[in-house]
């Protein structure tokens, strides 16, 4: 048991609250600040003990995301994540930004490093709810991302797209063509075949903007400097 063990994990998530929000000027890169000294500070305790001021931490809604970097930056705490504790991290997602943070920081590496199914992610690609919907997407970006190990995975980043190619929620629509444009950096031919195999399935917006990426690199040419 570490020095920090010694606290109760709500007693540590309100020591970690307590930092953040003491900041003067609480902006993401001060908050970040905190956050890593905290990760340093956790960097010998059990994983389940991490998981657990996490937790506790998330409760406050304001610090979710830092939450889920505590967990992220915590190899053993990481590598306990199920399904089911997974799903429970982005539950009450309400909120593009939130549900990003969740797909980048926490669901995407766990389905890369398997601890999420292909399973689990379709069934998120058929909820009724607009979030988990756009999850489903948001997780592909690391499957196509070399600094989160993503080495490109078009047969599943694809499969999600299938799913979701005549969604017609904003959210979900901006998320399809960031999962496209992010797979297109590694494998712009299979983004190409999908893109012409939906044509007519595709929205306006995701054809203009991959159709963009693959031309130019850039999502909007036009917004360029």
């Amino acid at each position: 048991m570490t020095t920090h063990e010694c606290q109760s994990a709500t007693e540590m998530a309100a020591v970690i609250a307590a930092g953040l929000a003491s900041l003067p000027m609480p902006n993401t890169p001060r908050l970040r600040a905190v956050r890593r000294s905290y990760s340093r500070a956790l960097r010998d305790c059990r994983g389940d003990y991490v998981l657990a001021v996490a937790r506790a931490l998330r409760r406050d809604l304001r610090w979710r995301w830092i939450a889920l970097e505590l967990i992220a930056d915590h190899r053993e705490a990481f590598a306990l994540l199920d399904s089911g504790q997974i799903e429970d991290l982005g539950r009450g997602m309400a909120d593009w930004g939130a549900v990003d943070t969740f797909g980048r920081t926490i669901a995407g590496p766990a389905w890369l490093h398997g601890l999420l199914g292909d399973d689990d992610i379709a069934r998120w690609a058929a909820s009724e709810d607009r979030w988990w919907r756009r999850a489903a997407l948001v997780c592909t970006v690391a499957l196509n991302t070399p600094s989160q190990g993503g080495a490109g995975d078009a047969a599943r980043t694809l499969a999600v797209c299938r799913l979701l190619v005549g969604d017609r929620d904003d959210m979900v629509v901006k998320a399809l063509s960031w999962a496209l444009r992010k797979l297109s950096e590694r494998d712009p031919d299979a983004v190409r075949a999908f893109v012409r195999a939906h044509e007519d399935d595709l929205a306006a917006r995701v054809k203009r903007e991959v159709a963009h990426k693959l031309e130019t690199g850039l999502k909007n040419p036009r917004r360029r400097g």
